[in-house]
């Protein structure tokens, strides 16, 4: 799935976390060839989340200590900016707050001793939620300082360096969580028989000539009519270090062996 981040948050996408399925059909030789004759799958690991990391307000870069393919963990920085402008508006903003909130006290001393009038109090609070709102924009704006990993996973590609200065929407790092990798596959209609989710099967990665152990996730929601095949979404079962996303292999199935 694709989306964007910033703190925490996610802004854009960067690219499908899966293949097309078009593709799967192709590498496997062919949009009318599923399964080979030994009655294989054609399939391709991935990552369960791919997201491009990007900026949220206009700063130069302050920190940004990792490098592709550097690991990191959930929570920890990704991004730092340098954010003297915009801690200094939080100051000015928050000490706004503090002599509007001074005024509103002082006003209502005054209408109990009917010095001044009901008018007067409610302006004064109209001023101090104002100021309060503005206190509360430039805070938000500092906590976007600093972003944080969304999950434990590894860079795959940066797109800007240290000390560059960056505008909001500017793509900074492409991440992709690590753990678990996922598998998509199209597999004939008919398999739907006997397939089902929790169905174990293997996958020979040919990048590293070595067969893991993997279980169907879930099926796809229609079956294509033309071809009479449907998706099938499977995940590797724990953690293989020695895996990265984008390898390619066979998914073998035990009942088609």
């Amino acid at each position: 799935m694709t989306r964007r981040v910033g703190p925490i948050l996610f802004i854009l996408a960067f690219a499908s976390a899966f293949i097309p399925l078009g593709a799967v059909a192709q590498a496997a030789g062919g949009s009318s060839l599923v399964a080979d004759k030994d009655g294989r799958i054609r399939t391709q690991l991935s990552a369960r989340n791919a997201v491009t990391v990007s900026s949220e307000i206009p700063a130069r870069i302050a920190s940004l200590p990792l490098r592709e393919g550097d690991a990191f963990r959930a929570g920890q920085q990704l991004v730092g900016f340098d954010c003297a402008l915009h801690q200094s508006q939080l100051r000015k903003a928050e000490a706004t707050v503090e002599a509007a909130n001074a005024v509103v006290q002082s006003n209502q001393r005054m209408a109990e001793l009917n010095s001044i009038g009901k008018f007067e109090v409610e302006q004064a609070q109209a001023k101090l939620k104002e100021a309060q709102a503005e206190a509360a924009s430039a805070r938000l704006l500092v906590s976007r300082c600093s972003i944080a990993a969304p999950f434990a996973g590894r860079v795959a590609k940066r797109h800007v360096a240290a000390h560059q200065y960056v505008t909001p929407g500017n793509a900074l790092l492409d991440i992709l969580e690590t753990g678990q990798l996922e598998l998509q596959m199209i597999v004939p209609s008919k398999w739907l028989a006997w397939l089902k989710p929790g169905s174990p099967f293997s996958v020979d990665v040919e990048e590293l000539g070595k067969s893991y152990p993997a279980k169907v996730q879930r099926l796809g929601a229609q079956i294509d009519p033309v071809s009479q095949t449907v998706a099938v979404y499977g995940v590797m079962d724990g953690t293989q270090p020695g895996l990265l996303p984008g390898m390619s292999g066979w998914a073998v199935f035990p009942q088609r062996k």
